[in-house]
């Protein structure tokens, strides 16, 4: 029915997250109707991602300049560094305006299963960084998966010698939450979690 160039384009943006078929369709579609608008800046920024974005060599997130920009930000607390699996995560806890320390990116979380070992996560240099002398706390911001708190169980252990306080997100209720429509871990993790009031 379509032409083959526009199936092609249609299947690779059918591949990114939140796109299918259906979407990637619509996307297409107001892209060919405003070529010169759309595609011609796209394709341009889509060169310079290609050729510029990096991957921080202190913490893992991505940027066009190496170290990034929040490693080199002078009004970071340097004495916090904030543990997430990836970019996305830190990305999240960015959107918030709440955390002003420092990040490690592990890319990944240890699972068996998978076969994803230590040595295929970006651990190597968290040591390294926990034993600074202005280091005093590491966050674990890892998902309540078994996996995440596999990990997150590893790294406090791998970070013992560090000398560093280690701490976990709150898990539980969240904020506008009803208990009547959330899953039964929710509802335990926030019963272990209580807090006086």
């Amino acid at each position: 029915m379509l032409g083959n160039d526009i199936e092609d384009l249609i299947g690779k943006f059918s591949k990114l997250p939140g796109l299918g078929p259906r979407s990637a369709r619509r996307a297409v579609l107001e892209l060919i109707k405003n070529k010169n608008i759309l595609i011609r800046p796209l394709l341009s920024s889509l060169e310079n991602a290609l050729n510029n974005i990096k991957i921080c060599s202190k913490c893992g997130n991505f940027d066009s300049i190496d170290p990034c920009g929040i490693c080199e930000d002078p009004k970071r607390d340097t004495s916090v560094i904030c543990i997430v699996e990836g970019v996305s995560d830190l990305w999240a806890l960015e959107r918030t305006s709440s955390f002003r320390g420092l990040y490690h990116v592990t890319g990944g979380l240890l699972s068996a299963i998978d076969g994803i070992r230590p040595e295929d996560l970006n651990l190597s240099s968290l040591v390294l960084r926990a034993k600074k002398t202005d280091v005093s706390e590491v966050i674990m911001a890892l998902s309540a998966t078994l996996e995440g708190q596999t990990t997150a169980h590893y790294l406090a252990n791998f970070l013992k010698d560090a000398k560093v306080s280690i701490s976990g997100l709150a898990r539980g209720i969240p904020v506008g939450g009803e208990l009547d429509y959330l899953d039964d871990g929710t509802i335990t993790a926030a019963l272990k979690s209580r807090r006086p009031i």
